[in-house]
């Protein structure tokens, strides 16, 4: 009976261990990353300066294809447009994605680096812009990088399948969607568990946020074409105003959250952009609306979009407006599902963090209802095991500053948000290594 259990005693132990904590290492996790920095912040400034639009990162697809393949991963290019999958088998184990997305936005860099962007392009609307990695995705990539280069030179210490994704388009919420039905899950190796970082505006360099849940939300644009019958202004009867049946769909629209939702169930309706008219004395015969729609449940999403159909219409009825001119509701296919981290595999990694980077770099979060397609991985497959966890990027002179003085900070997507990438960088890889060694721990 003493024998049974120790030996039950011990098993419990090892997979304490493996769960709970780093694995054990013949070298030093943060010792590797502090070498690697500089080959990584060389590789992050150049990204920076060349950045590419969603769907068009065919020079950065490349570049990072090329640096992984010297890896000894077997990379396949061009899946769902421009992404990349490196596969590096080592032994029989679990399956690990980690991805990174590749894509800049339309923005003009002002944050006076020496290294800014000063890239122009055509935007997919045919309109000219400056390009920026005005959401730090260049520091996403950039730590891709040093965990592929740490996991291939150490795969004495795991043993399983690591399958890492370059995802394009994540900005227009189409890269995820793209890649899967391009064969994500039947081409290649299908994972066990998902990991993905984004860096943070809103946190200290260096400190990891994680939400056990729904992290991210539903995003869904949706369009009002509001019907009218237009004329003078000085005879307002004889038309129908469509300025006026919008406004009050405008208004009959905040009720949706207000009153038909439960008060902790958090939702957004936001009216973005209101157009009609063309001249003071003229009523318009038409107007249209284009609202953002934000959730966390697959049945409040249907709750808001079924709300939205139902007021729009309701109004035009109201107004006395015949059925073909009532308001015509289109919901955009741009959809971003939301992103949900699994409770309790993402309180595993947060205890893993924090041994490895201490208490104090390492805390919970409130959801955000910013949209991330990352959550399609887990949507296509439900068995998996995922995560995405925030890395702080907010210099810590200006945090400093910010919470002494109360001043604001500038928030991803801004054209001033300059992330003190070495931190980021160091801190996600640091992070992500620990986590895949541990997960695929011999």
């Amino acid at each position: 009976m003493k024998t049974i259990a120790l030996v039950t005693f011990v098993i419990c132990l090892v997979s304490s261990a493996l769960t709970y904590a780093a694995p054990n290492k013949t070298y030093s996790n943060n010792k590797y990353v502090q070498a690697t920095m500089p080959e990584l912040m060389m590789l992050y400034k150049d990204l920076h300066q060349n950045p590419e639009l969603s769907s068009v990162e065919f020079n950065t697809a490349k570049k990072l294809a090329k640096i992984t393949r010297e890896l000894g991963f077997d990379v396949t290019e061009k899946v769902g447009g421009t992404g990349v999958v490196a596969v590096l088998k080592n032994g029989k184990g679990p399956t690990v994605l980690i991805r990174a997305d590749m894509d800049a936005l339309p923005v003009k860099e002002q944050t006076g680096l020496s290294f800014a962007s000063k890239v122009t392009t055509t935007t997919e609307e045919g309109l000219p812009a400056h390009v920026m990695h005005a959401c730090a995705h260049d520091t996403h990539m950039s730590s891709w990088i040093g965990t592929a280069k740490l996991l291939s030179n150490n795969k004495n210490s795991w043993s399983g399948t690591l399958v890492m994704i370059l995802q394009p388009a994540e900005e227009r919420g189409r890269g995820a969607k793209d890649m899967l039905a391009d064969g994500l899950y039947k081409r290649f190796p299908k994972p066990d568990y998902a990991l993905a970082f984004h860096n943070s505006a809103s946190l200290k360099a260096g400190v990891i946020g994680y939400t056990p849940g729904f992290t991210f939300a539903n995003v869904d644009s949706v369009n009002i074409q509001v019907k009218g019958v237009g004329g003078h202004g000085a005879y307002p009867h004889a038309t129908k105003d469509p300025i006026v049946l919008g406004s009050r769909i405008v208004g009959a629209l905040q009720t949706l959250v207000s009153r038909e939702l439960n008060p902790q169930d958090p939702a957004v309706v936001t009216v973005g952009s209101f157009q009609s008219g063309t001249k003071h004395n003229i009523i318009s015969d038409q107007a249209l609306l284009l609202l953002t729609v934000r959730s966390y449940s697959d049945e409040t999403r249907q709750t808001l979009l079924d709300g939205i159909a139902r007021i729009a219409k309701g109004e035009g009825i109201a107004m006395g407006l015949p059925e073909q001119l009532l308001p015509v509701v289109t919901v955009k296919d741009e959809f971003t599902p939301a992103t949900y981290n699994e409770p309790d595999f993402t309180k595993k990694m947060a205890r893993l963090f924090t041994a490895e980077l201490g208490k104090e770099r390492v805390i919970e979060v409130p959801a955000v209802m910013a949209g991330e397609d990352f959550g399609r991985y887990y949507k296509a497959d439900k068995t998996i095991k995922s995560m995405i966890f925030w890395v702080g990027g907010v210099p810590h002179d200006k945090w400093a500053s910010a919470q002494k003085t109360g001043e604001g900070l500038p928030s991803l997507h801004s054209p001033f948000w300059a992330p003190d990438a070495e931190k980021v960088i160091s801190t996600a890889t640091q992070a992500m290594n620990t986590a895949v060694l541990t997960i695929l721990a011999k």
